[in-house]
């Protein structure tokens, strides 16, 4: 028996290195010619910009439990139907029901620099004032901090002006939103608590203008609730000014309603079997329903669209997937996140594996890329190999940063899958958020395209390799 000799082997092996090399060079060169096709197809084929003209303009607002919010819901259903899903169904869940009622009427009615009229909203889940509305003086605080440092005796009868602003020394915008969201979430519920009875609340932007931002406010069914509102920027320096010459007297007047009873609406649900492993769930998503007051443009009609446009875009590339893909609809993700907790659940109880989700719910702005969330146990793992396609990604101005995915997909993370959320550039965002400016007008098709495309080469990539 012979044997080869040493320097044989070396260069076998230099050979083998050489070939695997090769390949591996041939497998990353065909990669990125499929994701530049999907690219090119997004930016001169998709639909997306028309579902987004038809979601915003011909439906509009849509807050769970109005008519609107059932209309989107069966708009969503045909679109879906139009698209390549082996299965389209609807999943019931249970939401909040609060209406608006008359055009909210805020005004100074006595100050140092006389008596103006304040651009407000009332805040989503709040409570009227009535027919003849309320009249109060007004203290102005930065913190619920300050607001629990004062006894109760001083807060009693006053309305509560929460005015503390963005940092915008924060180069993410959404870390700005989070450290001043706290005043519009819980301010009113610690107001309350305090004797106060109504509040006001500077909207949530760091932008000064004239457009007041809605959005949320937490009910507690062991604290009475009081009338709250927020007020453009611009009118929240202004009330602020007056403050700082002397007593300032406002009335209020908001005929909003929150329902005891919860209303029934829907998750729209479309999917496409996998061939090789079905059990295995890419889902990708965003939240149908918005708040009434605009068209629910960035927040979140794109993520919807960005969603459809992933089944779109593959089906334009005759892609067959090896894995179950799921594009899910979620509804009132803005005042309960009753479609999130009610797709989990079902989810759980079904045994089901989400080897990935992907939600986009940060506006329809220049993709920046993801960032990724998993289970401890899983994430350091399965987060270096998607790193590792970074260089198929970059050329699209697209990376990954550790952080949270989203609202609708977060509780899916014991299922030990990779949860990403779509990151734009956030500078704008919150020009649009919540206001009724949020029309089809604000939204870039480029932009939005981009987005599209980002999300379906990033599900198109982990379809093909999986994660392990």
């Amino acid at each position: 028996m012979s044997f080869l000799s040493k320097s044989t082997l070396a260069v076998w092996f230099l050979f083998i290195l050489i070939a695997v090399s090769a390949t591996g060079q041939q497998d990353m060169n065909d990669d990125a010619l499929q994701i530049r096709a999907i690219y090119d197809l997004a930016l001169k084929e998709s639909k997306g910009y028309e579902w987004l003209y038809d979601l915003t303009n011909e439906v509009g607002g849509r807050l769970a439990g109005s008519p609107e919010g059932a209309a989107a819901v069966e708009y969503g259903k045909q679109i879906m139907s139009t698209l390549n899903f082996d299965t389209v169904y609807l999943q019931e869940c249970y939401a909040p029901h609060w209406e608006r009622g008359d055009k909210e009427l805020v005004r100074v009615a006595q100050s140092a620099i006389g008596s103006f009229e304040l651009s407000a909203l009332a805040l989503g889940n709040s409570v009227g004032t009535g027919p003849d509305g309320l009249v109060g003086d007004v203290i102005e605080l930065k913190s619920l901090d300050e607001l629990r440092d004062l006894p109760e005796s001083e807060v009693a009868g006053k309305i509560i002006f929460f005015n503390r602003p963005f940092d915008d020394t924060q180069i993410n915008t959404f870390n700005a939103y989070g450290g001043a969201v706290d005043q519009r979430v819980s301010g009113p519920l610690l107001a309350s608590q305090k004797g106060a009875k109504a509040v006001i609340v500077r909207s949530m932007t760091n932008k000064i203008d004239d457009n007041p931002h809605t959005g949320t406010t937490g009910r507690d069914a062991n604290i009475k609730p009081i009338p709250a509102v927020a007020i453009s920027t611009l009118d929240a320096e202004e009330l602020s000014r007056a403050l700082k010459l002397g007593p300032a007297n406002v009335y209020i007047r908001t005929t909003c309603i929150m329902h005891e009873e919860p209303v029934l609406t829907y998750n729209v649900i479309g999917e496409i079997k996998g061939q090789t492993h079905p059990e295995e769930i890419i889902l990708v998503g965003g939240h149908l329903d918005s708040w009434d007051v605009g068209g629910g443009a960035h927040d979140d009609g794109t993520g919807c669209v960005h969603s459809l446009q992933v089944i779109e875009l593959l089906e334009k590339i005759n892609y067959k997937a090896n894995r179950t893909i799921r594009c899910v609809l979620f509804m009132n993700e803005e005042n309960g996140l009753a479609g999130g907790k009610a797709y989990w659940e079902a989810s759980y109880e079904a045994g089901e594996f989400h080897m990935a989700a992907i939600e986009s719910d940060r506006g329809g702005f220049t993709p920046r890329g993801f960032t990724v969330d998993g289970h401890k146990d899983i994430f350091s793992k399965k987060y270096k190999q998607v790193y590792d396609w970074l260089p198929l990604l970059e050329p699209y101005g697209l990376s990954f940063e550790k952080g949270g995915s989203g609202a609708d997909i977060g509780g899916l993370k014991d299922q030990k899958g990779l949860l990403f959320g779509f990151l734009p550039d956030s500078q704008r965002y919150f020009d649009y958020h919540h206001t009724s400016i949020d029309h089809i007008e604000a939204v870039n098709k480029r932009e939005l395209e981009m987005g599209a495309a980002s999300m379906t080469a990033l599900v198109w990539l982990l379809d093909k390799y999986g994660l392990k």
